[in-house]
């Protein structure tokens, strides 16, 4: 199975990998970057990673066994990071991209280029599925998470074509209504199922309602020194990453109004880099084109 990872080498680097230090993967898909950070521990360090997806899991688990055996995958979500992390750690990666070889599984029904039944789960235990969805949704739910989680601006049209065609359970039945209830020019644009599809993978995983609680916790589970990266591949996401980023590398409100500010109302972190991938990796990896990688540090 091939998969390549976003912006490996850039990962690696800014959380200062080195060895008898501990650092989770929060997103561990199919070990790309788990695989480069355990490498570079040695028997004192130590890899948590999580993920909801049972196939990743497996996979995971024996290729970074083939590497060395610090490390434990977690089979939960990383809101829950809290609930089983009890000690502080050195660096946390948040990969949020859909990894390639999901996509690439029909059966996972992500993909608009594949024929496969709807579903979209990354935990095959969730009850709500793409199908759910798209079938029992009201129009005017659907009109809301096209437009907030799509950003899709076609979204009444695409609502009312997928109610009056229901039941749809097909991803290319719903790729083919989609494109048949846009405008030409809009087809021409990029792939017209691609932000409503995006959409209804965001709320069947509830993906950005945990994402903001989910960096604080992570925050605080950082060794001063210990670093926070995520990897953001749309606008929302780095939206609500942007601003929880900012809030932690900013002094209190409050010291605004004060000549010196006090050592408690100081801000928690520091920026330490925004970065979009090369060219180069673009071209070797094109579902890298949209990522962004940001960095902070804790200071206190």
């Amino acid at each position: 199975m091939k998969h390549k990872s976003v912006l490996l080498n850039e990962v690696i680097e800014y959380l200062n990998v080195s060895e008898g230090k501990v650092y989770i993967d929060a997103t561990v898909g199919y070990a790309g970057h788990s695989g480069e950070i355990l490498k570079r521990l040695n028997k004192k360090g130590f890899l948590f990673a999580f993920d909801q997806d049972e196939e990743a899991i497996k996979y995971s688990n024996e290729k970074l066994s083939k590497i060395a055996d610090n490390f434990k995958i977690i089979k939960s979500n990383f809101v829950n990071m809290k609930d089983y992390i009890n000690e502080s750690v050195d660096g946390i990666l948040f990969d949020l991209g859909v990894s390639s070889p999901q996509l690439d599984e029909e059966e996972r029904g992500f993909s608009f280029h594949k024929d496969s039944r709807l579903d979209m789960r990354m935990d095959k235990s969730n009850p709500l599925n793409a199908e759910i969805v798209v079938n029992e949704y009201s129009y005017e739910k659907l009109v809301d998470i096209l437009y907030r989680y799509g950003e899709e601006k076609y979204a009444k049209s695409i609502a009312k074509a997928i109610v009056d065609n229901r039941p749809i359970t097909t991803t290319l039945e719903l790729a083919e209504i989609i494109k048949n209830n846009v405008p030409i020019s809009y087809r021409n644009k990029t792939h017209p199922a691609r932000k409503t599809f995006q959409a209804i993978r965001i709320e069947v995983n509830h993906e950005l309602d945990i994402l903001e609680s989910s960096l604080r916790d992570a925050f605080d589970l950082l060794n001063v020194g210990g670093r926070l990266l995520v990897i953001t591949f749309h606008s929302l996401e780095d939206k609500i990453v942007s601003r929880v980023f900012k809030e932690l590398c900013s002094d209190d409100e409050s010291s605004k109004r004060m000549p010196i500010v006090p050592e408690e109302l100081k801000a928690k972190a520091k920026k330490i880099v925004k970065l979009t991938p090369t060219i180069s990796e673009v071209d070797d990896n094109y579902r890298s084109r949209s990522s962004k990688l940001r960095v902070i540090e804790r200071v206190k």
